[in-house]
């Protein structure tokens, strides 16, 4: 199984009186969701904030570019998607599910809504009870199958800068007490500190992806045999690097962080699906 992965897009509303920024946006967004839907694989994944505020512009548009590519797309809610408008009001333009599992051969895929809605004070991430107990189900019966977790919010301090304050689920939120009864590997998945992060906790890795706009970049997570591996792929085009600095010096509710690149450690890892194995023979 291959899945195609991007962090925090922030697609977003233009002032037209600005010369220059509506060209330099669609050049932008256009060849980076190009580049994303070219690249083959089982699924195509956004952890959150595909949106920049949530506006049904925003959503309409970059979903009329995502749609005409013709893959199975997956998108966990941002915080940034839901500033303008309610959950159901997003959900019913994008079509997608509020949380969700998909069971494959390989791997069970997890879907969480970590977003709090319509709440541009408070950035951080929030998991209800009925979500929390629908979650402790779906880990209870993986068994040893492969769970993937897809989310916008990381777990309170696990990757870099979710320590501070909302930058994760509140950390009153005990998801390691659902996460510890996995058995063998798990993966959790996501975006919003905008730092490229990779940090391995007793059987699950926490891979996260900066934003698009500040590292021009998506992750493939393949599902092999023996292993589970998380690559980087770099994007170069003149249309991403020549366009990106109209965009991030007017947007409003973005700044640009020129450190979001980790190493390469922090982009790629293997994990060993034999090891998980063999200890729960």
């Amino acid at each position: 199984m291959k899945l195609v992965l991007m962090g925090d897009l922030h697609y977003h509303q233009i002032d037209e009186a600005i010369p220059g920024w509506l060209e330099a946006r669609n050049d932008f967004y256009q060849t980076f969701l190009e580049r994303f839907l070219e690249l083959e694989g089982d699924a195509h994944i956004s952890v959150g904030d595909l949106t920049n505020y949530g506006h049904s512009s925003e959503l309409q548009e970059v979903y009329e570019i995502i749609r005409k590519g013709g893959r199975t797309f997956y998108h966990a809610l941002g915080n940034h998607d839901l500033y303008a408008q309610t959950r159901r009001e997003v959900l019913e333009i994008s079509g997608q599910s509020r949380y969700h599992a998909v069971t494959t051969e390989q791997a069970i895929l997890v879907f969480l809504d970590t977003a709090k809605e319509m709440d541009f004070e408070d950035w951080g991430g929030w998991v209800d009870e009925e979500q929390l107990t629908w979650f402790e189900e779906v880990i209870e019966a993986s068994g040893t199958t492969p769970v993937l977790v897809f989310a916008h919010h990381p777990v309170h301090n696990t990757t870099t800068n979710s320590d501070k304050e909302k930058g994760s689920i509140h950390p009153h939120i005990d998801m390691w007490k659902i996460l510890s009864k996995k058995e063998g590997i798990g993966l959790y998945v996501n975006g919003h500190t905008h730092i490229d992060s990779i940090v391995k906790q007793n059987n699950w890795t926490f891979v996260q992806l900066s934003a698009c706009l500040d590292q021009h970049g998506l992750r493939i997570v393949k599902i092999e045999q023996d292993e589970i591996r998380i690559s980087a792929v770099d994007l170069s085009d003149s249309a991403l690097t020549e366009n990106v600095a109209m965009l991030y010096n007017n947007m409003k509710h973005f700044s640009h962080n020129p450190n979001a690149r980790g190493t390469d450690s922090d982009r790629e890892c293997r994990i060993s699906l034999r090891i998980a194995a063999e200890q729960n023979r």
